[in-house]
């Protein structure tokens, strides 16, 4: 009998030394709930054109995030912003994700009855819209060390909110987040965008450049939270004067000769004047150009996303089973190739 325990023993401490030495006995962190290949629309206006629809249906696009609102402080009282205008219904077949992005610096005002604002205008914003199918929604949100408990205690209420409705809750990460200890969400979309310094001239890749994601990685293997990942699909217009900068431009056509002149690769000189938007492309914003200035034409190489994409899969295998572009907008597609795509949704 003695015998008999003593094996058993030596059994359970076999088993216990085991699962320390094996990654596979430590704990998952789980995957996203119905994964598919996604897509950001982040606009003022729900349209879509033929190149959006086609891009849809060429990459089996699946699950679409749509921002609703913006939050803001005026005058110190929170409010939305830049409310999506439905101008048509939602493309049909598709699992709709309302989102919405938050403002730094909104946790700074009273955020005591902000969890049911946002949650009640969500689910009545899809319902008065007759958005079929809600099963999440998504924040985004950009939290610091300072501002990371009254944000995590704000999804904590929203969550309790949403499950209540039979509804899940996500939030974006970014790279500098992954350090610090997972929010309480379901899962988390990692943002590989905006990774350098868009206000830097001398920075060549702000939209994705690999050194900068680089040091982030050893956090990502043990990040305790689902994950997905976000690529880039657009391009940024960056204005300087006397290489300070002015801001991004949109809607610009850098072949207009009587006012770029390009000086080297992505890089083009003003030479005339003019009054162009700013601000976002459904914006009424403008800013003014003159001569002397210079606009730079950033955009990431489709051989830098892919390494990135492929880096990722290698330390953390799941998180491209939902891969999501941002955004959805004819003027970014065409920066790519169809090629490129399937690289990023289909490897």
């Amino acid at each position: 009998m003695r015998h008999k325990i003593a094996h058993i023993v030596r059994s359970l401490l076999l088993t216990s030394l085991l699962c320390v030495l094996m990654p596979a006995c430590s704990k998952s962190p789980g995957e996203v709930p119905r994964p598919a290949p996604a897509v950001y629309y982040w606009r003022t206006v729900m349209r879509l054109d033929s190149t959006e629809r086609d891009f849809l249906r060429q990459h089996g696009i699946k699950k679409m995030y749509v921002r609703y609102f913006d939050v803001v402080v005026k005058n110190g009282v929170l409010m939305p912003n830049a409310t999506l205008h439905f101008s048509e219904p939602m493309p049909e077949g598709l699992e709709i994700v309302p989102t919405v992005f938050i403002m730094n610096n909104c946790l700074e005002a009273d955020t005591t009855q902000l969890a049911q604002l946002l949650v009640d205008r969500l689910v009545q914003m899809s319902e008065t819209n007759h958005v079929q199918g809600v099963k999440e929604v998504q924040v985004d949100f950009d939290w610091t060390v300072r501002n990371r408990e009254a944000y995590y205690a704000l999804l904590e209420r929203m969550r309790t909110l949403l499950t209540a409705r039979g509804l899940g809750l996500s939030a974006t990460i970014r790279l500098h987040q992954l350090a610090m200890p997972a929010p309480p969400v379901d899962y988390g979309a990692l943002m590989m965008y905006n990774t350098g310094n868009a206000r830097d001239y001398t920075c060549e890749n702000p939209i994705l450049d690999y050194r900068d994601v680089e040091p982030y990685l050893k956090h990502l293997a043990d990040y305790d939270l689902p994950l997905c990942a976000a690529y880039p699909d657009f391009s940024w217009h960056l204005h300087f004067r006397q290489q300070q900068f002015q801001g991004t431009l949109y809607d610009v056509n850098l072949n207009d000769s009587t006012l770029f002149y390009r000086t080297a690769p992505g890089k083009y000189l003003v030479i005339g004047s003019s009054d162009l938007p700013s601000g976002g492309s459904d914006d009424a914003l403008s800013a003014h150009i003159r001569a002397g200035d210079e606009v730079l034409l950033r955009q990431v190489p489709a051989s830098v996303i892919v390494k990135v994409h492929d880096e990722l899969s290698r330390l953390r295998p799941e998180i491209n089973r939902q891969v999501i572009i941002y955004d959805l907008d004819s003027k970014n597609i065409n920066n790519y190739q169809n090629s490129d795509y399937e690289k990023i949704y289909h490897p």
